[in-house]
């Protein structure tokens, strides 16, 4: 589902001084949304700072807990309608990068990572288990926030630990069962804490076999979704559950396609 930046009570800008004291020096102010969303609009955000390691992301929370600062986290951008008004507080970017191969069937990521990048890591290493990704825009901690899935998969089967940020700014590693996933969905929606790491057990396997399968994933997604370059909110319709139906699921395109909306906007 899209999620809703809502506009908050105008405040008053503070001084630059006390921001750069309080988020650092990468603390941006009337910075423009638009270009970082797959949609391509909104307005700016009142404050701005993008968190590239977990003692960054905790100063940032807990940085806008003390000044009494709403704030909203986004990653990849897809998926988020903002306001053409802006976001009247700060707005945190999750910008933790890096992969490992930490055991032979593991790897280890960045919440910042892109998921294509995810995908072409685990296929390099002959790690199986998150082709269905393939092609989907978006960063793994919000894929890991919506419980992201296609063709039968979904991102949680795949994951074995996630490093978290709780409420009261405290770092903490969970097991996948703390999330409680469901059908793009997980309590992180719901409990505020943001994903900072996480680790994937997957199957070893032939990299050809891996990289047929990307391909073939590739393929179907050319035909279904806009191009490259396109401003798109990706795919944010939720299937109905159907145990009669492939995965398990009816697709809802296919009940707009008979409904005759297809082409409607």
């Amino acid at each position: 589902m899209i999620e809703t930046v809502v506009l908050l009570p105008v405040t008053a800008i503070m001084k630059l001084d006390q921001l750069i004291k309080t988020f650092g020096r990468n603390i941006e102010i009337g910075k423009e949304l638009a270009p970082l969303t797959s949609y391509k609009t909104g307005g700016c955000a009142k404050y701005f700072v993008s968190v590239e390691s977990e003692d960054e992301a905790i100063r940032a929370v807990n940085g806008a807990r003390k000044l009494e600062l709403p704030f909203f986290l986004i990653g990849g951008g897809s998926n988020l309608l903002i306001s053409d008004d802006g976001f009247d507080g700060l707005i945190i970017k999750v910008n933790l990068l890096g992969f490992e191969h930490i055991a032979p069937d593991q790897i280890s990521v960045g919440a910042g990572e892109e998921l294509t990048d995810l995908v072409q890591f685990a296929t390099g290493k002959s790690l199986s288990g998150l082709e269905f990704l393939a092609g989907i825009w978006g960063s793994v901690g919000g894929a890991i926030y919506g419980n992201a899935g296609a063709f039968g998969g979904e991102i949680s089967d795949a994951l074995c630990e996630i490093s978290l940020i709780d409420t009261n700014g405290n770092l903490k590693k969970v097991k996948p069962d703390y999330l409680e996933f469901g059908y793009r969905d997980s309590i992180l929606k719901q409990n505020g804490e943001i994903v900072v790491r996480s680790k994937f057990k997957l199957k070893v396997t032939t990299k050809s076999v891996i990289a047929t399968r990307v391909a073939e994933i590739l393929k179907m997604r050319e035909g279904k979704h806009p191009g490259v370059g396109e401003n798109s909110a990706g795919c944010f319709f939720k299937n109905i559950p159907d145990p009669s139906q492939p995965h398990g699921k009816l697709a809802a395109g296919k009940l707009l396609e008979e409904a005759g909306v297809k082409e409607l906007s």
